[in-house]
């Protein structure tokens, strides 16, 4: 059963804190004049309930840490987490000894493990990277070597003909087996997390937008309010109360670094530029069955890993995403997650011919729009991948202060193992 099915989860603002209503002047909070705020000393902060920030939040107060989670959102994993594949890498995709790698391989082992002990819905269904013709295949055999460098347990190379018996449907002249890649039922991982996350005491505080923080005697104070009154004004609202915190984990995913650019005293050189890439998804509809048991991805393309088959828990085929760059005109829209998320059905075109180089047999009319997610991403187009940041004082010198910084894919993978090295490393 999981922790908390049955369970509300508890939705609070600003004003359901208990503060000690110690009053104090501040000057300048949001480009105004004085202003009164309640002033709060917490434990920990962490900001953004995506998932990586509600596995921090679980790993920290399983630690003992009092931990208050904040999210401009009306519920837990909106954004990013709740518009991805779902999908359970294995970690072949990624240098060597980069946070990837690392995170990718330590926290698919921990995610199986949590899955297995905590009931949440998932399967180890493998995947096929396949050589849809001859040029790719160096790129497959690079592939297989990352992986096995990687520690990747189970990687064959498998003949088109094997890979083909295996996926009648599927055509190619060679393919990767990865037996270790899966799929995950997200929104009950998520749910699970903080479940355990408030039966260790954390509170989670959704509505809730932080304006700005300021180092002040060793510490970054935070000034938050509620997502309604920030919205409503156009100056971008005035403080409700500030947050002195031991620790806060700069968790915000999309508006991470226009989040960071608003913390005096952190210097803008340790805080990396912002590309955002949108990624399409579409359904199979007119099909009795699945056409593959397995998860099917081409080899990697700029930006993405190819517009890949998905079958999810309840056996509905998805392919996707696609990447399509995109411009954030101004840091409020990261910041509130203010982007754009529908999906132009005429993008199918696009789909189609990309699909048919490994599933020839894809019908005409056989798509149907889904969803889209965004990519927070820290390299741009023509750019080589760039890695996970996640930086504490020992780079920035902002004590107590830890940024996380492009956590994309894979995300939901490392994020059990992302929440064990930030509390192993800043704990």
């Amino acid at each position: 059963m999981l922790a908390c099915l049955g369970r509300r989860c508890k939705i609070l603002s600003t004003r359901n804190l208990k503060p000690t209503w110690k009053l104090v002047n501040r000057r300048g909070l949001s480009g105004g004049g004085a202003e009164t705020v309640a002033k709060e000393r917490v434990d920990a902060v962490v900001i953004g309930a995506g998932v990586v920030g509600l596995a921090v939040a679980r790993e920290l107060s399983l630690r003992g840490r009092e931990v208050l989670i904040l999210d401009a959102a009306s519920s837990f994993g909106t954004v990013t987490s709740s518009r991805n594949s779902e999908v359970v890498h294995a970690g072949i995709y990624y240098p060597p000894n980069s946070l990837k790698a690392k995170f990718c391989v330590r926290g698919r082992e921990l995610l199986y493990r949590y899955c297995s002990e905590h009931g949440i819905p998932h399967r180890k269904i493998g995947k096929l990277v396949v050589a849809t013709g001859s040029s790719e295949i160096p790129k497959l055999d690079l592939l297989m070597h990352l992986g096995t460098q990687n520690g990747v347990s189970g990687l064959r190379m498998l003949e088109g003909f094997e890979a083909m018996r295996m996926e009648p449907e599927l055509r190619c002249v060679k393919a990767l087996l990865s037996p270790e890649s899966g799929i995950v039922d997200t929104h009950s991982f998520m749910l699970s997390l903080v479940g355990q996350a408030e039966n260790s005491h954390a509170t989670f505080s959704y509505n809730t937008v932080v304006l700005s923080g300021r180092v002040e005697e060793e510490k970054m104070h935070l000034f938050v309010a509620e997502t309604g009154s920030f919205e409503s004004r156009c100056e971008g609202g005035v403080a409700e109360l500030e947050l002195i915190p031991n620790l806060v984990v700069n968790s915000a995913g999309l508006g991470a670094q226009a989040l960071a650019k608003r913390f005096q005293g952190l210097g803008h050189r340790f805080i990396p530029s912002s590309h955002f890439a949108r990624g399409c998804y579409f359904s199979l509809t007119g099909t009795k069955s699945p056409p593959f048991d397995k998860l099917v991805y081409p080899i990697p393309e700029e930006g993405g890993l190819g517009v890949h088959v998905t079958v999810d828990l309840n056996g509905l085929v998805k392919f996707g995403p696609d990447v399509e760059w995109i411009e954030c005109t101004d840091e409020t829209s990261s910041f509130l997650n203010k982007f754009d998320y529908g999906v132009n059905p005429q993008r199918a075109e696009r789909f189609y011919p990309e699909i048919r180089k490994y599933y020839p047999d894809l019908k005409d009319g056989s798509l149907e729009p889904g969803y889209s997610g965004i990519r927070p991403k820290l390299s741009g187009p023509k750019q080589p991948p760039a890695d996970f940041v996640i930086q504490g004082e020992e780079t920035h010198g902002v004590p107590g202060l830890v940024n996380l910084f492009g956590i994309e894919s894979p995300g939901l993978t490392s994020s059990l193992a992302i929440a064990e090295h930030i509390a192993n490393k800043f704990l």
